[in-house]
């Protein structure tokens, strides 16, 4: 609640119309006085009121990539009794804010709006609250209130299509198997029973040992695994708003979604996990686990690539710790490293990770220099961009 200056200065006059009536014994005064504190009373009250709007929202379409066009429809019901008259009624939509006509809305009546959602720039893109703000009649007192809760617009980096995805080698317990279309269904792990499991997969002699139902987890050895680490520390994107940071992002949209498309197993992975966009009204959950993977964990790669951004936390602490759990965890058998400019010097800690992925591949974006190939005794694709990253894509496929 706000008193307008209107109000402070008539609820000032009141006190001294007040004061002076009192003190010199003048009714005049005094009645001036009362009328002034009165009119400031009535406009309290009227601005308590609490207009019964319903708020509903639907973005068309809710997830974009870069530069296409999404639009926010708005449609603000007035469900009490009463008209719902000085209202003022602005939603927020990322920076901006858009005026919603919500003047003297009859009651049963609703009125729609809707907007373009800005999506020029890769991010998630907060739509609302509606805020509406009622004054009284002499505009003395301004209250306003929030109605229904903000919903992300994901703006995904541009996907550029890929013509091949790595056909790579799969790991199991059994050893590499070469990857073709027909694989052979080999035991992976043991977990705990749930209901609806088969029966025939129930690992009886472990059930006995532990004394609860284990089950058998298996995996399709023939299909490749592929795992793309983005390089989303600020030391190497250097710049204020750096380009090779967006391409890079493009550049793991594309070998995402390439991934998908074949139906090939993919995990995407931040060097620094709180590079991803924190709790902010609800849209994300907080980032946790090593190299950003929980960090979101309810949302899809591409809406983590929306939400990620440059860390200036410590880049070499950050870029062991991912090698390091990338090594332990064996998370595929082929690796795609995305980095800028500034990560050239330290790609002996991916080199370092061949014995464990037998294809890993670098993008390095917005270099001023060729990335020497036989420096770091893995494949290296230097692009200014994202198009030209899934232009080299083919030719330097050696998996």
């Amino acid at each position: 609640m706000g008193i307008t200056a209107r109000g402070a200065g008539l609820l000032v006059a009141a006190v001294v119309l007040l004061g002076a009536g009192f003190r010199f014994a003048y009714p005049e005064l005094t009645l001036l006085g009362v009328a002034a504190a009165g009119a400031v009373g009535y406009a309290l009250l009227v601005a308590l009121w609490r207009p019964r709007l319903q708020v509903t929202r639907r973005a068309d379409p809710d997830r974009v990539s870069r530069g296409e066009p999404a639009r926010m429809v708005l449609t603000v019901r007035n469900a009490g009794r009463l008209r719902a008259a000085n209202l003022l009624a602005e939603d927020r939509c990322g920076d901006r804010t858009v005026p919603v006509p919500v003047l003297r809305l009859r009651p049963g009546r609703d009125t729609t709006v809707d907007y373009d959602v800005p999506t020029e720039r890769r991010g998630v893109v907060p739509v609302g609250p509606l805020r509406v703000t009622r004054r009284d009649p002499l505009g003395l007192v301004a209250l306003a209130r929030s109605y229904s809760a903000a919903v992300p617009v994901w703006v995904h980096p541009r996907i550029h299509p890929l013509t091949a995805v790595p056909t790579g080698a799969g790991r199991s317990l059994d050893g590499r198997v070469d990857g073709v279309p027909q694989g052979s269904i080999t035991f992976d792990s043991l977990r705990e029973y749930v209901v609806g499991d088969e029966l025939r997969r129930v690992h009886w002699r472990t059930s006995a040992r532990v004394g609860e139902l284990m089950v058998r987890e298996n995996v399709d050895t023939s299909l490749p695994r592929i795992v793309v680490l983005l390089d989303n520390r600020a030391t190497a994107h250097p710049g204020r708003e750096p380009e090779s940071f967006e391409s890079a992002c493009e550049a793991a949209a594309s070998v995402v979604a390439a991934a998908l498309r074949a139906d090939l197993p993919v995990s995407l992975l931040l060097v620094a996990p709180e590079g991803l966009l924190v709790a902010q009204e609800g849209l994300l959950a907080a980032p946790a686990g090593p190299a950003g993977e929980a960090a979101g964990a309810g949302i899809g790669p591409l809406d983590r690539l929306a939400a990620a951004r440059l860390d200036a936390g410590d880049a070499t602490a950050a870029l062991r710790a991912a090698a390091t759990r990338l090594r332990r965890d064996r998370l595929g058998d082929t690796l795609v490293f995305l980095t800028g400019p500034g990560g050239r010097g330290e790609l002996g800690h991916l080199g370092a990770l061949r014995g464990a992925y037998p294809s890993v591949v670098v993008g390095v974006f917005g270099a001023a220099e060729p990335t020497p190939a036989g420096a770091t005794g893995m494949v290296v694709v230097d692009a200014a961009d994202g198009a030209a990253f899934a232009a080299e894509w083919d030719g330097v496929r050696r998996w």
